[in-house]
């Protein structure tokens, strides 16, 4: 894609959605990190589902430490490798007490010393709770930019860090949701729905699916 074709493409995702947030569920910076941690191969609205009774109870690191790694369990059996992630929410629960007093950190390597924390997960957090214009690359962004040719790697990192160079600054803090929400909805992975996506002419995906009524 070209620097134009680039600034066309998020403008007209900002025109269709200026604000876009994040579609998991929470209640305040721990909560968010927590969910984040879960949401790890698996949906936001799965993850969603186990959190509704957790975060009407369970809010800091001290009440989830309360709860307990078997507690917390119970809670989000549902949810795609369960165990690990309880014993990392644990965990990290512990160390956000010990060493940042019971606070979420605002920086990337404290955040990734935690764990069950990645840079992607990292990365949500600093954007999400406090604007910072990273990006995220989950297997949504890393379809949609080796697809539209925007941003072309063969790992997650080398997909951001492209991103990070062809963004314009102006669109870089909400490049992350707009990029997730159209893989989740438009540009997914089996077959994208080309015929309804608003920037198509800009994609240099071909050949573009056609409406089922053309196809």
């Amino acid at each position: 894609m070209k620097p134009a074709q680039i600034e066309h493409f998020f403008a007209t995702l900002s025109a269709a959605n200026p604000e876009p947030q994040t579609e998991l569920k929470y209640v305040n910076a721990y909560t968010l990190l927590v969910a984040v941690v879960l949401s790890a191969q698996a949906t936001d609205v799965g993850v969603n589902k186990a959190t509704e009774k957790l975060f009407k109870t369970v809010t800091t690191p001290a009440q989830m430490l309360k709860l307990g790694e078997e507690g917390l369990k119970q809670h989000i059996k549902t949810i795609g490798l369960f165990n690990a992630k309880a014993k990392n929410v644990i965990a990290l629960s512990q160390l956000l007490i010990d060493r940042h007093g019971g606070e979420v950190p605002r920086d990337r390597e404290a955040l990734q010393d935690l764990p069950g924390v990645g840079r992607k997960t990292a990365n949500v957090v600093l954007n999400v709770l406090w604007g910072e214009p990273t990006i995220a690359v989950d297997t949504h962004i890393f379809r949609v930019g080796n697809r539209t040719g925007m941003a072309k790697g063969k790992t997650p990192l080398e997909v951001e860090l492209k991103l990070e160079k062809v963004v314009p600054a102006k669109y870089r803090q909400h490049a992350h949701h707009w990029l997730i929400l159209h893989g989740r909805y438009i540009c997914k992975a089996r077959k994208p729905d080309c015929w309804r996506c608003v920037v198509a002419e800009d994609c240099s995906f071909k050949p573009k699916t056609k409406a089922p009524d053309e196809a």
